[in-house]
């Protein structure tokens, strides 16, 4: 009687052990069938499909037997992926089963050692990143920049080399007003060197000294943007814009004269060494205007400091012009100095090869 019991035990062992196996078969028919159907069914429709499959693989790996198989994780990584990405309604669930996706991942990297899996495990690593873009997206249609950027860097954290996702969590930080992570994200793209790499340079610097107004980190930024891009006039004028407003003149004009040394046919450069002068006249003519009328000794002190700060720009705005008849900004300088000056002919003059230029 012993040995029939034994028997009849290693038999019910048996047949539950192929039972738990077909749960895997079965997991694997209703997936197929799903990935047939995907793009026909309606929503309820697909939840339940892979619902069902997720019960087979809960069964599956409920099983001494049939846990250690691989692909019992990897269809268990399918589903549980597929759910997280399809599921917009209830938010809670998307996440629990996006949690048991990870899981199951790691489970079937770690018994897949022959790779029969590796398919089944990157389109489920794939489909869990495009459920949390997904949930991105909606957060940022729907204004929630905060939680749209901590989903973002959810993304680069899962694939550091996804450039997009950079742009896309910098654009958020910004909206949300997060400057310094919007500033991380974009030196993060300038790091990538992409074709656009020159104006998150300038928005990168934008924020750092209007925002979080750093002109330190503002000025190292700019001297990485001009070795890169050293025939870029903009990034030269903020870097004077930024010595002069630092009262640092000599620098700023330091600078310039190695780019004019280099180039010397820059018409830009010698614009902006003029400009070193003149803005300095502009600052005495706002302290002027400030001053007390019965102050005219004071009042004469500072335009003569004015007179001498404007004629040192002029042989630059001059040159300027005389490398680029058409460079406005140069040509609009000197209108405004001669008109102070109350030389009408060379104000004439200027003012005839403005009106000259066409408009934009």
């Amino acid at each position: 009687m012993k040995k029939i019991l034994l028997s009849m035990l290693f038999v019910g062992v048996a047949t539950l052990a192929n039972a738990q196996k077909s749960e895997v078969a079965e997991a694997k028919k209703t997936w197929d069938l799903y990935s047939i159907m995907a793009t026909k069914n309606p929503y309820d429709k697909s939840m339940l499909s892979l619902n069902n499959g997720l019960k087979h693989t809960d069964n599956a790996i409920a099983n001494e037997k049939s846990k250690i198989m691989p692909d019992a994780w990897s269809y268990r990584a399918l589903f549980a992926s597929a759910i997280a990405y399809t599921d917009s309604v209830n938010l809670d669930n998307a996440l629990a089963k996006q949690k048991i996706a990870v899981e199951a991942i790691a489970q079937a990297k770690s018994l897949d050692t022959k790779g029969d899996q590796k398919e089944n495990i990157q389109s489920a690593e794939i489909t869990i990143r495009n459920a949390i873009n997904s949930r991105a997206i909606r957060a940022y249609n729907k204004k929630d920049y905060a939680n749209a950027l901590t989903l973002f860097n959810e993304m680069t954290a899962l694939n550091p080399t996804d450039t997009a996702m950079y742009i896309n969590a910098g654009v958020t930080a910004k909206l949300a007003q997060n400057y310094p992570e919007a500033i991380k994200n974009f030196k993060k793209v300038i790091s990538f060197n992409v074709p656009e790499t020159k104006n998150f340079y300038a928005e990168t610097i934008s924020m750092t000294l209007s925002n979080l107004k750093d002109t330190t980190a503002s000025l190292d930024l700019l001297k990485e943007a001009i070795a890169k891009y050293p025939d870029d006039a903009d990034f030269v004028g903020i870097e004077t814009d930024i010595y002069i407003a630092k009262g640092d003149i000599a620098k700023s004009q330091e600078a310039l004269k190695k780019l004019i040394a280099k180039d010397p046919s820059k018409a830009i450069y010698q614009y902006l060494m003029g400009d070193t002068y003149y803005k300095q006249a502009l600052a005495l003519q706002t302290d002027r205007s400030k001053l007390d009328p019965k102050k005219v000794k004071e009042f004469d002190a500072i335009t003569a400091k004015m007179v001498g700060f404007i004629d040192q720009s002029i042989p630059f705005y001059k040159k300027a012009i005389e490398l680029d008849p058409k460079l406005v900004p140069a040509l609009e300088s000197l209108k405004q100095i001669y008109g102070f000056k109350n030389d009408s002919v060379n104000f004439a003059d200027i003012k005839k090869r403005l009106d000259a230029i066409p408009a934009n």
